[in-house]
């Protein structure tokens, strides 16, 4: 059975491409082993099979999304693709934008264009829509594509975005999306093992290789002992495997730039390493770690993208509430998650800047549906007319918000 989508008064263009839609909502439904072969390629083999799920959920509620938002028809986009969730930002980035954008024109990110070639070419015999795949470089694909468009989207690193953003005019509405700390936060009050099981769930997921992954995990100093036992405990009997293995934990680290990263780290701040600390690069595995540190410590961060785990003690929430007003959580907000009964002052003061998840995870919480992200410039935002938008963002709804009051 496949879902059927319900459409009721639409604009044409939603019309027009419904079926093509529920075509492809029936295809991944039906074909999920083919989806895997190919995004097993670069994820692990449990995180394919959740990216599978998510994309159809995403766009069997596409079309009710579009009728809720009601975003302006667009003429033209172009997309610079992340190169993780591939199947997922197709359906975020250019399946659902298709209805209300006529064409679409996109760049796959170099390290997986394998994947994303193979992906297109199957899906693009299904939905048959006005989306196509340029295989140019960086600098063309620029040129050739981003500077003629209405919408240009681009996910990947703030430096990035910011050199595309400055060659664009003004008439052009630019969407960042990029990434944050995503601090992992245990309370007095905190079920230690609820806690942990969760923290493993989101930080091995996809090896450790997601935006939503927590760089920084903060334990209250009388939990350290109990918590950082039992999280030495569970990692230590997680399995490493293949993508392809369907009782695997963690796989190897795809992007080679994360391995690098890691491997500075742990070398320069190797006296903080509690467990785990081996990097395998042959097999191109990093062993899950724990870093453990004060926060008066002030280890510097790192966007790990692999399964480290940077534990940091406190006594108080002030102190924790002092160090998101610094510089560099300032301009990363984007998630944050508490664990523990609710302290007001400090859920108050991560909702002002951060998508917040209360006892479970920024996985749970995620909706491809609903705006996401913080109020961190380099975590998100939208350049438009001179304008920088920082909020969390959903297309279909910042295009509604400050597309069409720009227009009327």
């Amino acid at each position: 059975m496949h879902s059927t989508i319900i459409v009721d008064s639409f604009p044409s263009l939603v019309l027009e491409r419904k079926e093509a839609i529920e075509r492809t909502i029936e295809y991944l439904e039906k074909n999920r082993e083919c989806m895997m072969e190919i995004l097993t390629e670069v994820s692990p083999y449990h995180t394919a099979k959740d990216e599978i799920n998510i994309s159809i959920q995403a766009l069997t509620r596409a079309i009710a999304e579009v009728n809720e938002n009601r975003p302006p028809t667009l003429n033209s986009m172009s997309v610079f693709m992340p190169s993780n969730v591939l199947l997922y930002s197709y359906v975020l980035y250019l399946l659902i934008p298709s209805l209300y954008v006529e064409k679409i024109e996109f760049r796959g990110s170099g390290l997986v264009i394998e994947q994303v070639r193979k992906l297109h070419n199957l899906l693009k015999e299904i939905h048959q829509l006005p989306i196509h795949l340029l295989e140019l470089s960086h600098r063309k694909y620029i040129k050739e594509s981003a500077l003629q468009a209405e919408l240009v989207i681009f996910t990947g690193a703030y430096k990035n975005a910011e050199e595309i953003k400055f060659q664009l005019s003004e008439d052009q509405f630019f969407v960042f999306f990029g990434h944050g700390v995503n601090p992992f936060i245990l309370t007095e009050s905190a079920d230690v093992e609820k806690s942990i099981n969760d923290l493993v769930s989101i930080r091995t997921y996809n090896s450790g290789q997601d935006c939503l992954g927590p760089d920084v995990i903060y334990v209250p100093e009388h939990l350290k002992e109990p918590f950082v036992s039992m999280l030495k405990q569970r990692l230590e009997i997680l399995k490493f495997g293949s993508n392809k293995d369907e009782v695997m934990d963690y796989g190897p680290i795809h992007y080679l730039s994360a391995i690098d990263v890691v491997a500075v780290h742990l070398n320069q701040f190797s006296n903080y390493i509690y467990s785990g600390g081996n990097i395998h690069y042959r097999e191109r595995r990093i062993e899950p770690t724990i870093l453990l540190s004060k926060i008066e410590d002030d280890l510097p961060m790192a966007e790990f993208f692999s399964p480290i785990f940077n534990v940091v003690t406190y006594k108080n929430v002030d102190e924790i509430l002092e160090v998101f007003n610094t510089g560099y959580f300032l301009e990363r907000a984007m998630g944050a998650t508490v664990y523990g009964d609710c302290n007001k002052n400090l859920i108050d003061a991560l909702h002002k800047r951060h998508t917040v998840s209360i006892n479970e995870t920024l996985l749970d919480i995620e909706n491809g549906n609903a705006p996401f992200g913080g109020y961190g410039p380099m975590a998100n935002y939208v350049s438009y007319k001179g304008q920088l938008i920082i909020k969390p963002i959903l297309l279909s709804k910042i295009l509604h918000d400050y597309w069409e009051s720009k227009h009327d």
